[in-house]
């Protein structure tokens, strides 16, 4: 049996590209980087494969950590950090890092930034903005 990894483009690739733009343009980077691990490693924990729909994260628990390491990690730059941190961060701890779990999904086309974390990544770069701010 086939599996065909696709990339979603509003999940994924728009998200990072508009991270990496806020990383080049940091004043810290480092700073951003340690919220980006942060938030990778507690949706790396929090993250399961659900059969027949994806890498599933719960709803809130992005924005919120996000929101929290921006304001923890980099005072002066909340809102691009709790943006990059929380993006980048579900995105690596929720797909990528699970991507050894993509066979128990049972489904013809997986897809990283797809249905499960779409919804953890678009309510991260709006929320964790928000709550930083």
């Amino acid at each position: 049996r086939e599996m065909v990894l696709a990339v979603n483009l509003g999940g994924a690739v728009i998200p990072s590209c508009i991270s990496i733009y806020l990383l080049i343009h940091a004043q810290n980077p480092i700073r951003m980087g340690l919220a980006t691990a942060l938030v990778s490693y507690v949706m790396y924990r929090l993250a399961r494969p659900v059969p027949g729909m994806g890498i599933a994260v719960p709803l809130f628990i992005p924005p919120i950590v996000a929101a929290l390491a921006a304001l923890v990690f980099n005072t002066q730059w909340a809102a691009p950090t709790a943006y990059v941190a929380g993006t980048l961060g579900t995105l690596i701890g929720a797909d990528i890092l699970h991507l050894d779990q993509i066979k128990q999904l049972q489904a013809p086309v997986a897809s990283i930034g797809g249905a499960g974390t779409f919804d953890g990544i678009f309510l991260t770069g709006v929320l964790a903005v928000l709550l930083a701010w």
